[in-house]
Formats: structure tokens, sequence, C-alpha cells
């Protein structure tokens, strides 16, 4: 009897450690960094991972975030006391500029573009056409309020290897 009680247990403990690492490995957006889609021209364009993470990469990226976080606090070039919560605000902006900017830079019409924002930055991922304005849509975007910095992850080939940005399809694969 006592060996079936031990094995009973092996299995049970060993169910606990398959599951802890599997839910280690499950991807999600710990930081609750905003990240939407804002254009889908371009056929078959790879979907970026964004702010996508294991919480084993969360833990370890913990402290850098805490500090790049308060960096512009304490510097004195914000306003409120960590830079990560600009992001909501910044995410509402950004959505009436890009309203705005639309009739100048035909975004929707030459992008199938995402929008990650961290920090008071904008990571702008995806594709684009090439003979869309990319300079003049990243220099419209950084006009928005309280943004510190826009930062460009697009191509112009959905195929291209590498991509600029990983990738919801392949997120262990490095830019």
């Amino acid at each position: 009897m006592k060996p079936l009680i031990q094995y009973r247990a092996w299995c049970l403990m060993a169910l606990v450690a398959i599951q802890s690492v599997l839910a280690d490995d499950a991807l999600s957006n710990r930081g609750n960094d905003p990240f939407f889609q804002i254009s889908k021209a371009i056929p078959q364009c790879p979907t970026p991972l964004g702010p996508l993470e294991t919480e084993q990469e969360w833990l370890l990226e913990g402290h850098y975030r805490i500090e790049r976080g308060n960096s512009c606090w304490v510097e004195g070039r914000c306003r409120l006391s960590n830079a990560y919560r600009y992001d909501a605000e910044i995410a509402e902006a950004v959505q009436r500029r890009l309203s705005t900017i639309n009739p100048a830079t035909h975004w929707r019409e030459q992008s199938s573009l995402w929008l990650m924002l961290q920090r008071r930055f904008i990571y702008v991922q995806g594709c684009i056409s090439p003979g869309f304005d990319k300079d003049k849509f990243l220099s419209e975007l950084a006009k928005t309020a309280d943004v510190d910095q826009v930062i460009d992850n697009t191509t112009t080939d959905p195929k291209a290897n590498p991509l600029p940005y990983k990738t919801l399809a392949d997120p262990l694969k490095a830019p």
C-alpha cells in the first residue's frame, strides 16, 4: 500500500511541476503596455509579438523596467513619477492624432501597422508599402503630447528574414 501512496504523491508533484513550467511559458502583456493594430493594407504582414512575454522574462526585466520608468522623473523630464504611467494617456492621444494625419500621410492605405507604447516611446511595427513616406509619418506621430521617442520597426518586405521585430508566430526568433 505504501508504494502506491508514494507513486501517487510523485505523480501529483510531477503534475504540479509541469503546470508551473507551462504557466511560466504562457505569453502575456504583464505590464499592461498599450499595443494595438492601426492598419491592415499590406497582406500577410506578420503580427508583431508586441509586449507579450513569459513570466520569467517579466521577472528578469523587472528591475530594469523600474529603473527605466523612474529615470525620467529623477532627471526632471517627467511630471509623473514613472514614464510608464503616460502610456494609456498617450494611446488615446495617438488615436486622435492618427485620424488627423491620415489625409497627409495615407498611412491607412499604405501599411499594416501595430503600435506598442512603453515609457513614452512609440514602437511602430509592421509593414509599409515601398512608396510610403515613413519619415513624415514617424515625425507626425512624434508630435503627440508626452511622446519622448518614436522607434521605427517597419519593413517593406513582409517575408524579410529577419524582420525588424519579434513576431507572434515565432516569439523566440530575435530581430
